[in-house]
């Protein structure tokens, strides 16, 4: 399928084309000329007057070059990368000469700010456009290793986490087998990563991400905002920093949507009366990240805070980079725990053990027995998924029951599916298999141990918050964040009566969402928290521009445009949702 076969993607009316041309230089090409390559580092936005222009995928070492479509007259070209940063995936080349209009990466990020309609015409067709190339055969990122691999499955899942159009070939495959013949490659070397013309060999998400240009660097921009964290707390903080003026970087160790990322249906989020999807959620907040100018880099982990300077919080980065804001908000969420059975770890290698329940999980069981150990809503939605697609679903819970811990239309749905089997006061206790998990040994008190057949065990005992690299701030006996009311006296930041909404015992530190002690363990909640904190955010900026603070007086309100300490004003406030200098982006 190419996208010219594919439903039509939003187009710009005539008025809407030539108000956007404005932004651009007017430019004759001649046939043959090649406007942006794969693997380039950036491109523009280029629209079309009176010239052809095909984007083609690049030959392969085992495909030939074919074009993925055709841009004509009144078009325009590009999709989500002009957002993101990364590489460019596919080859723009002129078919017929004729004239084009091009708008450079910094103008185009002006057309956001301040032409909102066009900016959701093209928005949106940049997000059809990716969703139609990774559904189509112009995947430019091939994912090579075995299947039951968890490296292998770490790439896919960073892969679909981030949009990456991506195809991934099981090496037992044929396909698979003529791949390593083709590109010399042996046991050791897997998995690997083919992007563009590049062979990546022990490929990890850190790798990839440097190659199409999501690891961080340093470009000398000043930033106010650094959003450690991109689960939905994370985002709602980066697209509300962003949109309301804010320079806003969004850092995170994996990837997008947090555990968030992992549940397949969100029935009680607002406005979705139908459910939706961990992963659509996500995908939907990411580019309205994009959109307001807040880039997302990752995996970036961060791995100490300084805060000696009182006004400059820095984040130290796991390879060496440190990166000062004015402000941070922590949104780390927390680390999945593990049971402690012999043998945990070797089926966790396999990938026989997971810790989310997403469309690629239900792929990769085919409707086998899998067992869900939790009573939690994650565990709930997780079995129902699976039970949807087919899998036989034993749930083992450790309490005497769900209703404590579970939403009550989850327990009622569980109770009747006929696919899933409900274990309460239970624990699993033991794991069989030797080349492949079969089954799991479930515990209950007063009766024999009993083994269940499964194929895949799916692990939502909760988890502990990611508070390591924190240790400057005040945090309870669980490793959680302490933040406002729930501060001592003595851990108030100095010089404030009280402490604001989500600030911690570090004045220009914040924390929400799962991390933070207290919180509802909701998407909802953590949503609300993110966007919150912003508002503290700039109470906190302002008073810093107008000494002393104190919070015990009637607040004022903070200014719509911030500046850096030692910067000055520079003219009129910015157009609404668009940020006050060009934010930094990534590499490319």
């Amino acid at each position: 399928m190419t996208i010219d076969d594919a439903p039509p993607t939003p187009r710009l009316s005539e008025e809407q084309f030539e108000r956007l041309s404005r932004y651009g230089e007017r430019q004759l090409v001649e046939e043959g000329k090649v406007l942006y390559k794969s693997g380039d580092r950036r491109y523009d936005l280029f629209l079309v007057e009176t010239a052809l222009i095909d984007v083609v995928r690049d030959a392969t070492a085992v495909e030939p070059e074919h074009v993925v479509y055709t841009r004509r007259t009144g078009e325009f070209t590009g999709e989500l990368s002009l957002l993101t940063g990364q590489t460019v995936f596919l080859t723009a080349r002129v078919r017929r000469a004729g004239t084009v209009v091009r708008i450079d990466a910094e103008r185009f990020r002006d057309v956001l700010g301040e032409q909102v309609d066009i900016a959701d015409v093209v928005i949106e067709a940049f997000r059809v456009r990716r969703r139609i190339i990774m559904d189509s055969a112009a995947s430019v990122l091939e994912i090579v290793g075995p299947a039951g691999s968890a490296a292998t499955r770490a790439l896919r899942t960073y892969a679909a986490r981030l949009q990456l159009p991506h195809v991934s070939i099981d090496t037992d495959s044929i396909e698979g087998q003529s791949v390593l013949a083709t590109h010399g490659l042996a046991a050791g070397d897997l998995p690997a990563a083919v992007v563009s013309d590049r062979l990546l060999v022990r490929a990890t998400p850190r790798d990839l991400a440097a190659a199409i240009g999501f690891s961080y660097a340093d470009h000398g921009v000043d930033v106010d905002l650094v959003v450690v964290g991109a689960g939905p707390a994370g985002l709602a903080a980066a697209v509300y920093g962003a949109s309301e003026g804010l320079v806003t970087v969004l850092l995170d160790s994996a990837g997008p949507g947090g555990q968030a990322a992992t549940s397949s249906r969100i029935e009680n989020y607002l406005g979705f009366p139908r459910g939706v999807s961990g992963e659509e959620l996500t995908r939907l907040a990411l580019v309205q990240a994009l959109r307001f100018g807040a880039p997302l880099y990752t995996p970036c982990e961060v791995v100490a805070l300084d805060v000696s300077d009182p006004g400059r919080p820095c984040v130290a980065l796991g390879d060496g980079t440190r990166l000062r804001s004015r402000a941070v908000i922590v949104a780390t969420g927390a680390r999945y725990r593990r049971l402690g059975i012999p043998g945990w770890e070797d089926y966790e290698g396999r990938g026989e053990i997971r810790y989310s329940a997403t469309e690629l999980d239900a792929r990769d069981c085919q409707s086998r027995p899998v067992t869900v150990v939790g009573g939690a809503n994650s565990a709930g939605q997780a079995a129902l998924f699976l039970a949807s697609r087919g899998s036989r679903v034993d749930v083992v819970v450790r309490r005497d029951g769900v209703d404590a811990t579970m939403s009550a239309y989850l327990a009622r749905r569980l109770e009747a599916h006929p696919m899933v089997r409900l274990w309460t006061g239970a624990q699993v206790v033991g794991l069989r298999g030797e080349d492949a998990l079969a089954g799991v040994v479930v515990r209950r008190e007063g009766v024999p141990d009993e083994e269940l057949e499964s194929r895949t065990v799916f692990c939502f005992i909760g988890a502990e918050p990611d508070t390591g690299w924190l240790a400057p701030i005040a945090r309870d006996a669980d490793g959680f964040v302490l933040t406002a009311t729930r501060l001592g006296a003595d851990e108030v930041p100095a010089g404030q009566d009280v402490a604001l909404p989500f600030q911690t015992s570090v004045r220009h530190l914040f924390c929400v969402g799962d991390v933070r002690a207290g919180s509802m363990k909701r998407v909802a909640s953590a949503v609300g928290e993110g966007a919150s904190a912003v508002a503290s955010v700039h109470r906190v900026l302002a008073e810093d521009d107008h000494p002393p603070w104190s919070y015990s007086a009637k607040p004022r309100a903070a200014p719509s445009r911030l500046r850096g300490p030692s910067c000055p004003s520079r003219g009129p406030p910015p157009t609404p949702g668009r940020s006050r200098r060009s934010p930094p982006s990534p590499p490319g």
